[in-house]
């Protein structure tokens, strides 16, 4: 794979760089919580600082490139375009209107975008795996929980990709002659890696966090994590399990009431989110969403979504920004309400809450037959939005419900409405409606043509492209 050979050429680059301000600044070491290096090698791995340094460079990467960027290349806009979240209002033939017009070829560098990106920092994760291993300085805790975060990073970027392609390569390790020959695992093989890789992460990992700021995942991090793989492979035990775990933990995590605080830094059903990286600026997904005039440059709420909240759902109220232009309303998420420098960061990006954890937990105790149980999770939801309780009984039913409830408490937070409509089996029902170049093929992205150019392991291509 190619960007494994690009990552070779600029290590030891990488390594004269993090060496020289080592040794004449280490106390830019000492602010961990924020980017500071690019990641290298044997160096590194012979200081905790350092090695923490380089570890808060993976999470800067994928704040800032990676799917989970708040940027119009990541999966929230991306997956919100593909599905019925957002339209499109941008240039013609862009690669975010080919996501949006199901148009999309090999050779669209917003596919290459999320296929590089993700391999680039799944190498990273290795990389510090590799070097704590390798280490004699890094011992005990610390040990334990870089390796455990490095872990937790590397499943977490082979979930979001094994949902977007289908089969791919699990990379374990930095050996550039095997990677770039790697062929690709079925999706249930990538699965059970997933797990192995979180199983281990969650004994290494402290319940604790390593600031007030959630920046840094924790135990219970992973445990998030694993409810949502539990859920989409459809091993409902496990997925109430690990969700329990996280309600439980009140000493933790607190139901938050009011829908205006949800998304603040400090919010106490926050278990992950990522710091915006400078002081004072706020998400990257208030300054992509957000727009003052009409019509939108890029995109906004689509119709459907618009139309899917009940009467009197605060969610519509308070989690969307419109703005008129004389003659039409158009709709932006506003989860995030800043978008400019504030002075005091107030908004980080978050990646898991508390609220997902109790809809998967009903999705799960709904399979496990628990039907009043799972009743309680989804007015949970129900009644912070001032709805009244689902009427919803049979399991068919519920099962309905707490979909609804995805949908609209999730909605353009990284995909979550296009993974439901893939997972349920509801793609061409619901988009074929909307979309007139919706075809079957759709349900998977194509791998990049330069990807299969450069190792012929990676094939076949996926069908129909």
């Amino acid at each position: 794979m190619k960007y494994y050979r690009q990552i070779q050429v600029a290590l030891m680059a990488a390594l004269i760089v993090i060496t020289c301000l080592w040794l004449f600044s280490c106390d830019s070491f000492t602010e961990t919580d924020l980017p500071k290096t690019q990641l290298i090698k044997t160096a590194v791995f012979q200081d905790v600082k350092t090695a923490t340094a380089a570890l808060s460079d993976c999470y800067a990467q994928m704040r800032d490139y990676s799917m989970i960027t708040g940027n119009s290349d990541g999966l929230s806009s991306l997956l919100g375009n593909y599905a019925d979240e957002l339209t499109y209002y941008g240039v013609s033939d862009s690669p975010l209107q080919n996501f949006y017009n199901h148009t999309l070829l090999p050779s669209n560098s917003g596919v290459s975008v999320l296929w590089n990106s993700s391999y680039n920092q799944i190498y990273a994760a290795n990389a510090i795996v590799e070097g704590v291993d390798n280490s004699t300085a890094i011992t005990g805790d610390d040990r334990n929980r870089l390796k455990g975060e490095a872990l937790f990073i590397r499943a977490f970027i082979h979930f979001n990709l094994v949902n977007l392609f289908g089969d791919i390569p699990y990379i374990t390790n930095t050996d550039y002659k095997t990677n770039t020959m790697i062929s690709k695992q079925t999706q249930a093989d990538v699965y059970k890696q997933i797990i192995a890789d979180l199983l281990e992460a969650k004994e290494l990992l402290p319940e604790t966090y390593t600031s007030a700021q959630r920046i840094r995942p924790n135990k219970y991090t992973v445990s998030a994590l694993l409810a949502r793989v539990y859920l989409y492979t459809e091993n409902w035990q496990l997925a109430e399990n690990e969700s329990s775990v996280i309600i439980n933990k009140t000493a933790l995590y607190q139901w938050q009431d009011n829908l205006d605080l949800v998304f603040l830094k400090d919010s106490p059903s926050t278990i992950w989110q990522l710091h915006p990286g400078v002081a004072g600026l706020n998400t990257i997904e208030g300054r992509t969403f957000i727009f003052t005039s009409a019509p939108p440059n890029i995109e906004a709420i689509s119709p459907e979504l618009l139309h899917a909240f009940e009467t009197g759902d605060q969610r519509k109220n308070q989690w969307l920004g419109s703005v008129n232009d004389g003659t039409d309303t158009y709709y932006f998420p506003f989860k995030y309400k800043l978008d400019t420098n504030s002075g005091t960061s107030q908004e980080y990006s978050i990646i898991f809450r508390l609220d997902e954890q109790y809809l998967i937990r009903a999705e799960a105790r709904i399979h496990l037959g628990k039907l009043a149980e799972a009743k309680n999770d989804i007015n949970k939801i129900r009644q912070r939005a001032t709805l009244p309780n689902t009427a919803a009984g049979t399991s068919e039913e519920l099962s309905q419900a707490v979909l609804q409830e995805r949908r609209i408490e999730l909605f353009t937070e990284f995909g979550h409405r296009w993974l439901d409509l893939k997972r349920t089996g509801k793609t061409g029902t619901v988009l074929s409606v909307i979309k007139p170049a919706w075809k079957d093929r759709d349900n998977l992205l194509p791998l990049p043509a330069s990807e299969l150019l450069a190792n012929s392991h990676l094939l076949p291509q996926n069908q129909g492209y």
